[in-house]
């Protein structure tokens, strides 16, 4: 009885502190995460457990899933992943957790001598050979917003900018 009591009040601290994660979306967006969250839920129960991850990704055709990997995302939640945790969740990933300093310092590490760029074919070799590999058309995407000069050279300091605060092209 103490632990159902335990975790009741997790997820109302959960819920608490992402109630104003509804306001980060068009209603329209809600209604689709809404969906993809009952898909996950198999159980119905309105909270998303290891066993729905399974059967999700089953039914994805992945049938080989490590529990390790199924516990991380769980963890993520930090606690029970109702639908307001689920929302803010994905909050967090569109809307960039990591500061514009932060995302800088990144990238001065392929900036040896300060300059503020960095060759943009070099740096696709990096993005397409190294850690999480993107795709030739997920660099194009990534590109397509960067400010590269006539020489070859993202300001990566700009992009750290758009990435953060949004492109004013876009909100034109």
């Amino acid at each position: 009885m103490a632990s159902k009591k335990a975790a009741n009040r997790r997820q109302r601290g959960a819920q608490k502190a992402c109630s104003n994660v509804f306001s980060m979306f068009e209603q329209s967006q809600i209604q689709e995460f809404k969906e993809a969250f009952g898909c996950i839920d198999q159980d119905r129960d309105g909270v998303i457990k290891k066993q729905d991850l399974k059967e999700t990704y089953g039914q994805l055709g992945k049938l080989n899933v490590n529990d390790e990997e199924l516990e991380e995302m769980l963890n993520e939640g930090k606690g029970p992943i109702n639908f307001t945790v689920f929302l803010s969740l994905f909050g967090e990933k569109l809307n960039g957790t990591d500061p514009e300093e932060t995302i800088v310092a990144a990238f001065k590490l392929f900036d040896p001598n300060a300059t503020g760029s960095i060759n943009k074919d070099e740096f696709r070799r990096l993005l397409m050979n190294q850690a999480d590999k993107f795709t030739g058309e997920e660099v194009d995407q990534a590109f397509a917003v960067a400010p590269i000069d006539v020489a070859g050279n993202l300001d990566y300091k700009s992009l750290c900018y758009i990435i953060t605060h949004g492109d004013e092209k876009e909100d034109s």
